[in-house]
């Protein structure tokens, strides 16, 4: 069964929507369509948080809700979910809590960000950790810029209106959001259009591998937070769109004694907690990956497929040894994950082939990871550079290494010079580290852009070579980190 439209619950109801153009975003019909014009477009490319809505979707016999940018996600990626905007949070003529405490804590200012941070605030509210900290208030907001530079009074209010359990009208209706959510998910394939442009959605891996193989030259979307772009910065005239969103499998975690397995479609946000029992820096890289509302749609696979030089996750999983799963019609293949990037924005992908899952290696009792993201910004900002090592030691001498790099070269790479000069190494003879310092500059010649000068760059990884090793040798970081801290994570574990 094939349906030819989405469906969503908004305000108590089921909605359905058809016709709609594929490039369609949900700011544009809740703005356009809906006339909901509280969600305000600022940046139209995911940064500013001015769009923010609040996605829910059923796990564990509730809904969870998630923060999202309106301005880059596009319709159809809501069936199946509830859609809540800032207009549909007072109730009964009294405004919502964290209205209430934005309110009482002077949170808003000109006004204009303010709808988007009184929503990421809602999910806040109903899935922040308690008790709630500063910190806590502070990652949750990273999405959200106000530019009036008032965010004191904003995390004030947070921190007044979030502390406790929930307890709002969408608590209240709880039962009756969950059944019309639940009588959403009837399993169907959906296509909504005609053989030229259209926006589908498989139910189904072998759905997803028909309908693919059939349209090679259509766009695959799981989150869009780089797609999205494309359609409002760039004016791409996507015609042929398949989100994969609704395939089921591609969202498993599996996890073993010694592997962990990711499907494509498992976003940032679901997959944290496994890659960060894995090694406190995959999640403190992770906590730092985008803000809130970019990890809430963002995937592990769509990271991966996009192929981007500067993507965090990669080289870390390259340095972990992580292995890729592909599929294309009914064949499966995998490979080393540094071996699917072969050019800039190029990958060892066929027309028609589809990534479907990255198979991470856990750390064994002798192997050392470090992983460290050097940019601009500490919050929401792309990488410089970013840097991953894993040795594995023989006593105090290592044994094996592997190092990748992102934003060094055309595509996430191993610094394989680096590796061989780091093989034998003491760590007790600091002298002795110069050569595998000095081999980085054999491994990459990178670039200058806006984002940094081509040998600001390579001091940055030769120094990070000697961090990783100090750090090993030492099983400290205090006098290494200023945040991120190792010692602070496993005290607190």
């Amino acid at each position: 069964m094939v349906r030819e439209t989405i469906r969503f619950w908004r305000q108590g109801r089921a909605v359905e929507v058809s016709g709609f153009h594929p490039r369609t975003t949900l700011l544009d019909y809740l703005r356009l369509q809906e006339r909901r014009v509280g969600t305000k477009e600022g940046c139209a490319e995911g940064d500013c948080g001015a769009c923010t809505v609040a996605l829910g979707h059923v796990s564990g016999g509730r809904v969870h809700y998630e923060p999202v940018n309106a301005c880059i996600l596009l319709l159809g990626q809501i069936d199946g979910a509830e859609l809540v905007t800032v207009e549909d949070l007072a109730a009964g003529g009294e405004l919502h809590p964290v209205q209430s405490a934005m309110v009482d804590a002077h949170g808003s200012q000109c006004g204009f960000c303010t709808p988007g941070i009184v929503m990421s605030l809602f999910t806040l509210y109903h899935e922040g950790e308690r008790p709630l900290s500063r910190e806590s208030v502070n990652d949750a907001l990273a999405g959200n810029l106000c530019r009036c530079t008032g965010y004191r009074p904003i995390v004030d209010a947070a921190l007044q209106a979030c502390g406790e359990a929930p307890n709002d009208t969408f608590v209240a209706n709880i039962e009756q959001n969950v059944q019309g959510l639940t009588t959403l998910e009837d399993g169907q394939d959906i296509f909504v259009g005609n053989e030229t442009r259209f926006f589908a959605a498989p139910a189904s891996e072998d759905s997803l591998a028909a309908l693919y193989a059939q349209h090679p030259d259509a766009t695959l979307v799981a989150g869009c937070t780089d797609v999205g772009l494309w359609i409002t910065k760039g004016m791409a005239e996507i015609e042929k769109i398949i989100w994969l969103g609704r395939v089921t499998g591609l969202d498993r975690i599996e996890e073993t004694s010694d592997m962990l397995g990711i499907g494509a479609t498992v976003t940032h946000v679901e997959a944290h907690p496994s890659l960060a029992r894995i090694d406190p820096d995959l999640g403190e890289l992770m906590r730092r990956f985008g803000s809130w509302q970019v990890r809430a749609s963002g995937t592990v696979g769509g990271n991966i497929a996009n192929g981007s030089p500067i993507g965090d996750l990669t080289p870390a999983l390259i340095a972990l040894g992580s292995e890729l799963e592909l599929r294309h019609s009914g064949a499966t293949r995998t490979m080393p994950l540094e071996s699917f990037f072969i050019a800039y924005r190029k990958q060892d992908r066929v027309p028609g082939e589809f990534v479907r899952r990255v198979s991470v290696p856990k750390l064994k009792g002798n192997e050392v990871f470090r992983a460290y993201k050097i940019s601009k910004r500490f919050d929401e900002d792309i990488s410089a550079a970013m840097g991953a090592f894993k040795f594995t030691l023989d006593g105090r001498r290592i044994a094996e290494a592997r190092v990748a790099f992102g934003g060094m070269a055309a595509t996430p790479k191993r610094a394989l010079d680096t590796e061989r000069a780091l093989v034998g190494l003491s760590l007790d003879e600091p002298s002795t580290w110069g050569e595998a310092m000095a081999a980085i500059a054999r491994d990459y010649q990178p670039l200058d852009d806006h984002r940094s000068s081509a040998a600001y760059r390579a001091t940055v990884a030769r120094n990070l070579v000697f961090k990783a090793l100090s750090e090993t040798a030492s099983g400290e970081t205090r006098a290494t980190r200023i945040i991120g801290q190792r010692d602070a994570l496993q005290a607190a574990e």
